[in-house]
């Protein structure tokens, strides 16, 4: 008989801890990030730090979703979904992006330098979520078959 004190994480574990640290990570950077935005640029740094929160983490984070939603999916299909889901990505982003190109009511530097803050810290936040839960990769004994194939 074995004796587990802790109870063992399903299979999806770290990827909701990952999506959950991306999000942290993403109001951290929106609170952080806007501030000191409208501190430099007034408004217009305001509504480019959360133009560039919305972009970025959004971006990676719809990754990490789609995974997340899709785990139970036969492997064909949830690498349809990840397609799919990453030319949708980069269409709304083109598109958001030319829409802003012309307008001038945020800043241009915030909005980058926010985009590119927000990208890099929610897939290291993302990376960290994935790295902390440990998930074991062998059957408990219990749910070993038996010598005879039962």
């Amino acid at each position: 008989m074995t004796f587990s004190p802790n109870p063992v994480p399903d299979q999806s574990a770290p990827l909701r801890a990952a999506v959950r640290y991306g999000i942290f990570g993403l109001i951290a950077l929106a609170v952080v990030g806007s501030i000191v935005a409208s501190l430099v640029a007034g408004w217009a740094g305001l509504w480019g730090a959360l133009i560039g929160v919305a972009v970025g983490g959004g971006f990676v984070l719809c990754t990490a979703l789609a995974v997340l939603f899709t785990e139970k999916l036969p492997p064909a299909t949830s690498g349809a979904v990840l397609l799919g889901s990453w030319l949708l990505k980069m269409i709304l982003a083109v598109l958001v992006l030319g829409i802003l190109k012309g307008m001038d009511f945020y800043s241009k530097g915030a909005l980058v330098i926010v985009m590119v803050l927000a990208l890099i810290i929610v897939l290291g936040a993302e990376t960290y979520g994935l790295l902390k839960i440990k998930v074991p990769y062998v059957v408990p004994v219990s749910e070993e078959p038996d010598s005879d194939g039962k």
